[in-house]
């Protein structure tokens, strides 16, 4: 074989191997001021980001090279270098950041911020662009992006409404009725549905985007929280934080089919992307359960910082 064809093939080999590579979950640790790295191959911790502060919400830019955290003492979101594995930027986005997300295209970054009752809008790319979006519910803890990224839901602590956001007008358009205390929010891989859990109404609220009603209320666990959809659409899990478990709710009948126990307070859920396996942080138990995501069963507990706050897999 001459040397051409040897490099091909190396170089081949090479780039099936990195198509084969199990991705991250990554965890922020609200009290220890870390981030978690999670390789999903071994499902073990294989490094620790420092952040410092209370990092919180989290996303990661599609093409897996950084990091976007929430950190409420310091107001900010936290851009991380994945290849440093270290902070490469910090920008204000205002008092009391919460939930993280990114739209499809890598283009915005979504942050509710609590205290200002607001979400903020970043342009991911250079020169940046910071709008700051009023909405009607108390204390935001989510903004969530639909799959086609015209619009933001937002759910808000205190308050029992989803906020609509046009992410063009950057304004908010409608406010949605759901149950007391909403949290976790998940759309449809077709941005037909979109999925909110209820904490104090043990509620998931299903809502119709097209016409921005709920057109169905399932019964969850005990203070249902966070919201994670298979890639197929088909299934929507839930926490139930006051349960320390995680339900199965299929799309079709709109049953929960099964419940699975976790660790101490689960919170905020991701799966890979080819939907099988399912990693659900656990608050007071300092951990991360993964989950079997298809035969609904627990497969191990993986020790993380103090107070983990979610999951973002990438």
């Amino acid at each position: 074989m001459d040397l051409r064809r040897l490099g091909l093939l190396i170089l081949a080999l090479a780039c099936l191997s990195q198509a084969r590579a199990a991705p991250f979950a990554y965890v922020p640790n609200e009290r220890s001021g870390t981030v978690s790295v999670i390789d999903t191959a071994s499902d073990q911790v294989v490094a620790t980001i420092k952040t410092g502060g209370k990092p919180r919400g989290i996303a990661a830019s599609p093409d897996g090279r950084r990091l976007y955290v929430s950190n409420q003492p310091t107001g900010s979101l936290v851009v991380v270098d994945l290849a440093a594995r270290e902070i490469s930027e910090q920008i204000p986005v205002g008092k009391s950041p919460e939930g993280v997300a990114i739209s499809r295209d890598g283009a915005w970054i979504a942050v509710a911020v609590e205290e200002n009752n607001s979400v903020a809008l970043v342009r991911a790319a250079a020169p940046r662009e910071l709008t700051s979006v009023r909405v009607s519910g108390q204390n935001p803890e989510h903004a969530v992006f639909s799959p086609d990224g015209k619009w933001l839901y937002v759910s808000a602590e205190d308050g029992a409404v989803v906020d609509v956001i046009d992410v063009a007008k950057r304004s908010a358009v409608k406010s949605i009725t759901v149950g007391e205390r909403p949290r976790g929010i998940g759309f449809l891989p077709d941005g037909s549905r979109a999925y909110v859990a209820a904490e104090n109404s043990d509620r998931v609220y299903v809502i119709d985007c097209e016409r921005a009603e709920v057109i169905a209320v399932i019964a969850a666990g005990k203070r249902s929280n966070g919201i994670a959809v298979r890639p197929d659409g088909k299934v929507v899990f839930v926490s139930n934080g006051g349960d320390a478990s995680v339900s199965a709710i299929d799309v079709a009948s709109g049953k929960i089919t099964a419940t699975v126990p976790v660790g101490q307070r689960p919170w905020n859920m991701a799966l890979t992307p080819d939907g099988k396996k399912l990693y659900v942080a656990n608050g007071r138990s300092n951990s991360v359960s993964v989950i079997d995501a298809e035969a609904m069963t627990w497969l191990r507990d993986v020790p993380v910082g103090e107070a983990p706050w979610g999951v973002v897999v990438r």
